[in-house]
């Protein structure tokens, strides 16, 4: 199948009513989700995987992918309004888009960050569909030792997913490890770290540790610190009306701001956070009136709202072209995929093209509607900030535990559940970081997978990591994205000394 035949497959999926539908829903719940300070896509992606067991995978994934880039999209809203971030991707638009909601701009800012958000979707969507097939046709190539690096490659994203410690990360990665070694081996059929319980044998299942480190670890820390009543206040909003000469000093840092975002989110590991930082250094060092900056200046919102939009659609070419996340919420997609029976990478384009082109199609559509959404609805929206404390932790842990029941029918899934939420909590007081930890059990299995198997291939002989061509860039691409974290540390320990 050509590539115009894939993106009119695509797009007969996204315009149907059914996929209309679950855009729709997806990308709602993801503004919704996003505007909440403290929940992310991760949460909100992790509990609807078990919701969406037994639907038809193309539109329990358009509709997961819609919660992703509409929690992106939405979450510049409590960044405006409260200066308290909804996502980590979001943290950039406070810097101007707060001074300009307390100068009495807030429907400004909103308007500024709903169009730009739109431009950087847009423009990152038409890129996913010219360069996705690329990576797609080069990645067919592929055989084990260089699936192998490739998970390497993954990993080395680890360090740009420390969040400050990189030995926190590489800890956390470790467990992370060591929790995907657990079960029957599928090569030898040998039992491995079940300590004699037969719930073990089968591994613990991905939807028990997303949940338990990211939705019950975030239920544990709200109940810590109950002082506040509610998620946030309600503010005055104000005119959405933008003028001539503020479309005109917009279109500039958001276009430029669309192509880099992009290119940043294909990067494992940079992501939306990473990518709207950058643009916003960016866009600074090259604007005419630096000092407006951080005092409610439009380029400054504009230039991370693009940015981070097209992270994030650029964050699934590697997922959907390869099978490598890009990212911790990519991280838990790739799960989403496991757990609908789909393997995302080279194959899935030939294979299940409905699918491929069909999660392409529905971002260009999720973006129309998240436009549409939040350009006229944000004085309503704005008001659920007000939301209890009590419901919404109520919410999250119904929907969790009914959630993993619902899959295994085990209760030693719940007690799983609840250790990794202490788990998750204790993470998240000591600061180790939780992505790490998923981003090397969601790899780790296919990592030593496509190990032994280049092994048995090569007869023991480790050479064969160096004879492929792409195996070998690919590793010398691994150990530099590991080593210039650590050598940027120690530089700036020494500056600091």
């Amino acid at each position: 199948m050509g590539a115009l035949d894939g993106i009119a497959t695509g797009f007969q999926v996204a315009l149907s009513l059914e996929g209309i539908m679950f855009v729709l829903i997806g990308v709602f719940v993801g503004t919704f989700i996003g505007m909440l300070p403290g929940l992310g896509p991760i949460s909100a992606i992790a509990i609807m995987i078990p919701i969406t067991y037994g639907m038809d995978p193309t539109m329990a994934l358009v509709m997961m992918a819609g919660v992703y880039y509409g929690a992106v999209f939405g979450g510049s809203t409590s960044s405006i309004l409260l200066n308290a971030p909804g996502i980590s991707g979001t943290v950039a638009s406070a810097f101007d888009g707060y001074p300009m909601a307390q100068q009495g701009k807030a429907g400004k800012a909103l308007a500024i960050a709903a169009i730009s958000s739109f431009v950087g979707g847009t423009i990152s969507v038409v890129l996913l569909m010219i360069f996705a097939p690329m990576l797609a046709s080069v990645a067919i190539s592929f055989g084990p030792p260089a699936y192998f690096a490739l998970m390497l490659l993954g990993l080395s994203a680890i360090a740009s997913l420390s969040e400050g410690s990189t030995i926190k990360a590489m800890i956390s990665a470790v467990i992370g490890f060591m929790i995907a070694t657990i079960g029957i081996d599928p090569q030898t059929g040998t039992a491995r770290f079940n300590f004699g319980s037969a719930n073990l044998l089968d591994g613990i299942d991905f939807l028990v540790i997303a949940l338990g480190l990211f939705a019950i670890a975030e239920v544990c820390y709200l109940i810590m610190n109950r002082d506040k009543k509610s998620i946030g206040s309600a503010k005055e909003i104000g005119s959405l009306r933008l003028s001539k000469s503020d479309f005109k000093e917009m279109s500039g840092p958001a276009g430029r701001q669309s192509f880099l975002g992009f290119i940043l989110g294909i990067l494992p590991g940079a992501g939306a956070t990473i990518a709207s930082f950058i643009s916003y250094i960016t866009e600074k060092k090259i604007a005419k009136n630096p000092d407006e900056f951080g005092k409610g200046s439009i380029k400054g919102l504009a230039a991370p709202e693009a940015s981070n939009n097209a992270a994030t659609s650029g964050a699934f070419v590697p997922l959907l072209s390869l099978g490598i996340p890009g990212s911790g919420t990519t991280a838990v997609m790739l799960g989403a995929f496991l757990v609908l029976g789909l393997q995302p990478g080279p194959m899935m384009m030939t294979d299940r093209p409905e699918v491929f082109w069909g999660i392409i199609a529905s971002m260009y559509i999720g973006n129309i509607f998240l436009l549409i959404l939040n350009l006229p609805l944000i004085p309503y929206i704005a008001r659920l900030l007000t939301i209890p404390r009590p419901m919404l932790i109520s919410l999250v842990i119904m929907f969790s535990f009914i959630g993993v029941y619902a899959i295994s029918f085990s209760v030693f899934d719940l007690y799983l559940l609840l250790a990794f939420g202490v788990l998750g909590l204790l993470m998240r007081m000591f600061a180790f970081p939780a992505p790490p930890f998923i981003l090397a059990f969601i790899l780790g299995g296919m990592m030593e997978q496509s190990f032994r198997q280049s092994m048995t291939i090569s007869g023991g002989n480790i050479s064969i990591f160096f004879e492929n061509n792409i195996s070998l860039v690919l590793i010398i691409m691994s150990v530099l994205s590991f080593i210039f974290p650590i050598i940027k540390t120690i530089r700036t320990k020494k500056k600091e000394a």
